[in-house]
């Protein structure tokens, strides 16, 4: 048996490369170790063009908003599911002052282009803290991860193309022009294990920088709310009565264990933003595969060119995913250059 190639680790990152690649005519082995923990079986799946407290233009947003709303899309469309939510992010104002700066940022046409231009701040007044109103930022939403992770599989598993168990380098025969895994030849094998691919000898060179982040799932009655809050912490519906509020991010104690530290912490936020009971049901830890630049790693190994890594995505794995798979597809099948911010050949000094 052959393949052209075998993607390792089946979270958004190896989910959405898989897909691209096989819509490309390629023949895709996906392989995934479910006994391995990950960071997209808890993450929240949002994503926002318009971060932190001084609504910071996410990187490349202009690019990847348009590009990974079509994906989501296309992939609903042609497997008849759904699991991508467009929705607007409410960020109620803290202040007089910060209402002030915030209508000043939003002059810029780079931000306004992100930003409501009317807000209904009484819809939300009776359940969010909102005296001093809020702005709505737009091209927004949330993937839901386990949907989507599960569908894909399932796509390949219909395909014969999906293997559950462990990928060890040493499984692997490394050839310049292919490698042999268990009496498969495969042309490329690509890397997709996240925070994983630190343990991984041919790629722990790399400087990642992983975070470890807490979410808690909790019910509401009666909160009629359909726009993801956001004010230090986030309110996401998930359905009605069902919300997640999240997350916490810490760089130390990087276990994948809940803490109630972290509870304490999200409670604290959310009790100053929520006016209506909830009830916690749930908490969730997991390790986002960040990095030390902030920018992801993407390409071929330098001594092995049948070897290769799509990770490094961090917390934006949801939004970053769909084009640089789509560019890093471009570069496997059609010698397009990669976009060296990402490429891991700014790295190979390391090696």
């Amino acid at each position: 048996m052959t393949a052209d190639f075998l993607i390792v680790g089946q979270g958004i990152a190896g989910s959405v490369l898989a897909w691209i690649l096989d819509q490309r005519g390629c023949s895709v082995l996906v392989a995934n170790d479910p006994t391995l923990p990950s960071a997209s079986a808890v993450a929240a799946g949002i994503v926002n063009p318009l971060t932190g407290r001084k609504l910071v233009h996410t990187w490349k947003a202009d690019e990847l908003f348009p590009f990974l709303h079509q994906f989501y899309s296309q992939v609903e469309q042609a497997l008849d599911v759904r699991f991508f939510h467009p929705k607007h992010i409410y960020r109620p104002f803290r202040s007089t002052a910060e209402r002030n700066d915030y209508l000043a940022l939003t002059a810029n046409p780079d931000i306004a282009r992100y930003v409501a231009q009317t807000v209904d701040d009484q819809l939300y007044s009776g359940f969010i803290n909102n005296p001093y109103g809020g702005l709505e930022v737009t091209q927004a939403g949330w993937l839901d991860l386990n949907e989507f992770t599960r569908i894909i599989k399932g796509y390949f598993i219909r395909k014969s193309q999906y293997y559950e168990g462990v990928v060890s380098v040493n499984d692997l025969t490394v050839n310049d022009d292919f490698i042999l895994w268990k009496d498969i030849k495969v042309n490329k094998v690509i890397f997709c294990d996240g925070v994983q691919a630190r343990e991984n000898p041919l790629f722990d060179w790399l400087p990642y920088n992983p975070v470890k982040g807490q979410i808690l799932t909790a019910v509401v009655d009666d909160y009629p709310i359909k726009t993801i809050v956001n004010q230090g912490v986030f309110i996401l519906p998930i359905r009605t009565g069902l919300v997640r509020i999240g997350a916490t991010y810490s760089w130390h104690d990087l276990d994948w264990q809940t803490t109630d530290d972290g509870r304490s912490f999200l409670e604290s936020k959310v009790q100053s933003i929520l006016k209506i009971p909830y009830q916690i049901v749930a908490q969730q830890a997991g390790i986002r595969p960040s990095t030390k630049d902030r920018r992801p790693f993407i390409g071929i190994h330098p001594t092995k060119p049948s070897i290769g890594i799509f990770g490094g995505m961090g917390t934006k794995g949801v939004s970053l995913a769909p084009y640089l798979a789509e560019q890093f597809a471009r570069y496997l099948l059609d010698q397009e250059e990669l976009e060296s911010e990402v490429n891991i050949n700014r790295y190979v000094s390391l090696l």
